[in-house]
């Protein structure tokens, strides 16, 4: 898992990838904790945009989910779902519309999402384009605050990090001792 930094008119990063291992995952999670603490020492983070393809609804996913929004950002930044892969779709909402219980039923909690397609010739990728910026450009409007995070501050103590990220974030025990080790050593 890596992240890049893009510039439309503001900022936004994503992650991309999947862990096989456990050290793999492991140097994921550690540069994804950088990300979260360079960004907020730089002013604090608006939203967290993540990308999904079309399919299955997963435990997995459910997983990462938690680890960004309650572990890494402690639930102090929204987070939205852009759903890609929708150019079979007549009407690319229509996914949304059968499969938003889903993501309820695995206490996913968005504060929007924008279904969208890169590949279709009848106009929708250029919806799309309109659909995500405007997604992302209510949660970056002027006036808001980013938010700013502890990320894992020095007041957490360590069985805390390792029982949430065991019990909410599907972590083994041992990479998450790894990791609370890791995350307290870069705050001490």
């Amino acid at each position: 898992m890596q992240w890049q930094e893009y510039t439309i008119g503001f900022q936004y990063c994503r992650t991309r990838g999947t862990a096989a291992g456990n050290q793999e995952y492991l140097e994921s999670v550690e540069n994804s904790h950088r990300l979260i603490k360079e960004l907020d020492r730089q002013g604090g983070i608006d939203l967290l945009l993540f990308c999904v393809r079309a399919g299955r609804v997963t435990a997995t996913l459910q997983s990462s989910y938690r680890l960004f929004y309650e572990f890494l950002c402690e639930k102090k930044v929204p987070i939205v779902l852009a759903v890609t892969n929708l150019g079979r779709e007549h009407r690319l909402e229509d996914w949304w519309v059968r499969n938003c219980s889903t993501f309820e039923k695995y206490q996913i909690q968005l504060a929007g999402h924008a279904c969208i397609t890169v590949n279709r010739l009848d106009g929708g990728y250029k919806e799309s384009r309109i659909t995500i910026w405007n997604l992302v450009q209510r949660f970056t409007a002027d006036g808001q605050k980013p938010k700013e995070l502890l990320a894992g501050g020095p007041f957490v103590k360590r069985k805390d990090l390792v029982s949430l990220l065991t019990k909410r974030c599907g972590v083994s025990p041992d990479v998450a001792k790894q990791l609370a080790d890791m995350i307290r050593q870069d705050v001490g």
